[in-house]
Order: structure tokens, then C-alpha cells, then sequence
């Protein structure tokens, strides 16, 4: 199972297979990642700090305030490992957690890691992910605007918006935050027959994605990123 592979194996398969980069979690042990990084030749352009993310809007003040370390953390490493930024997942919203407290909560934290962001050169870019927060490019991109920062920018999904609307509309309206871009495709009739995680399983362009729309989108902001 690929879980159970040396660091450096997994870069050298994504080495072989073609791709020029890799976006490795911000858990993994540092020293191991930089010398598989340096046999392969792999870029890393992005850390994700995922789960360490997650707690933001938590109502635990401690629980919040580890979510705060956690993204340091993967701020560091991502200037140790080259990276311009790292991915952050905002603190979603829940039957306990009201929408205008994941909001309040999450610019809060997110305002005390901004100065470090600064400092180090790194962006944090936030993604639209399936936690019932920041349901829109308005939204999101009003969200990034307020934290009045160029530490802080978007992580923009294509995939995931694909049950909310229209992937090339977000990009347009998100344009210049965008730091990074994840690819993934996604049919909206595979969703409705099976639920919001089989919209995944689909094949590249067999999917509800318009490639050549997104790409002109992206083309129109004047992206020159990574698409991961």
C-alpha cells in the first residue's frame, strides 16, 4: 500500500509518472522530505497543513489556538521546503458552530498568523472545501479582503465548486487571490445518484467540468500558477 512506502519512493514514482512537483503534508518529518526532494528533483511548490486547520472556528479557545500553531508550523516548513504557500482549510461551519462564529473565528486566528506569513515570504491560501463555509466567490473573496493582507490568498478547487455552480465564474471573480489551483474533475450525475463524494469518480473530461472555459478563465486573471 502506497501509505506504507518510504517518502522517497513516492517521490520517485511521482517523479517517473511525469509530474514536476509534489504538495506533501505538513506532519511529514522535514529532513526526509527535503532529501527526497533533492534525489528527485521534484519542486515543492505548496504545503498543506489540512487537519491542523480544521479546529479554526472551534469553539474551544485551545483547540483554536492549536489550529494557530498548526499553521505556523506548516508556514516554516514551507519556507524550508522552497514553497510559496501553504494550504489552509478555514474552520467550517456546524449545528453547533453558527455561520457568523466560524467567520469571527476564523479572521481572528487567521489575523494572528499573518505577521509571521508576512515575515517568512509564504502565503496562506484558503480552500473551498465541503465544510458549509464560504459558500460563494463573493463570500470568499470579501473573507480574503478583510484579512488585508498579501499573505493571504485563495486556494481555488475546481472540483469542489462544481455542486455550487460554475468553476470559471469563481475564477473570475476570486483573480488575483488565487495562489494555487487543485484539478480534480467531477460529475454532477454521478453526485446525485450517489451522494457528493461519488461526483468524484469520474474520468477526466468525462465530467461536468468545461476545461476549455476554465482555462480561459484563468488565462483571463493572469494566472501563471501551479495546477496541482
Amino acid at each position: 500500500p502506497g501509505r506504507e512506502r518510504p517518502l522517497l519512493e513516492k517521490f520517485k514514482i511521482i517523479r517517473e509518472a511525469g509530474f514536476e512537483g509534489v504538495e506533501p503534508a505538513s506532519h511529514l518529518d522535514p529532513d526526509e522530505i527535503l532529501r527526497a526532494r533533492d534525489q528527485t528533483g521534484l519542486l515543492i511548490p505548496s504545503v498543506t497543513c489540512g487537519q491542523q486547520s480544521r479546529p479554526l472556528s472551534n469553539a474551544d479557545p485551545a483547540k483554536r489556538a492549536a489550529a494557530v500553531e498548526g499553521i505556523k508550523e506548516a508556514l516554516r516548513r514551507a519556507q524550508r521546503y522552497g514553497a510559496s504557500s501553504i494550504l489552509v482549510v478555514p474552520g467550517g461551519v456546524t449545528a453547533e458552530i453558527s455561520y457568523q462564529q466560524a467567520y469571527q473565528r476564523n479572521q481572528q486566528e487567521l489575523r494572528k498568523v499573518v505577521p509571521l506569513a508576512e515575515e517568512l515570504g509564504v502565503k496562506m491560501a484558503l480552500e473551498n472545501v465541503w465544510n458549509n463555509f464560504l459558500l460563494s466567490p463573493l463570500e470568499a473573496s470579501r473573507f480574503v479582503d478583510e484579512l488585508n493582507s498579501a499573505a493571504v490568498g485563495w486556494y481555488f478547487d475546481v472540483g469542489n465548486v462544481i455542486y455550487l455552480g460554475w468553476p470559471e465564474q469563481w475564477i473570475r471573480i476570486l483573480g488575483h487571490r488565487i495562489q494555487k489551483v487543485h484539478i480534480k474533475e467531477y460529475s454532477r450525475q454521478r453526485m446525485k445518484e450517489g451522494g457528493l463524494r461519488a461526483g468524484f469518480g469520474i474520468e477526466f473530461l468525462a465530467g461536468d467540468n468545461d476545461w476549455p472555459a476554465v482555462m480561459k478563465a484563468l488565462d483571463e486573471i493572469g494566472y501563471q500558477g501551479w495546477a496541482i
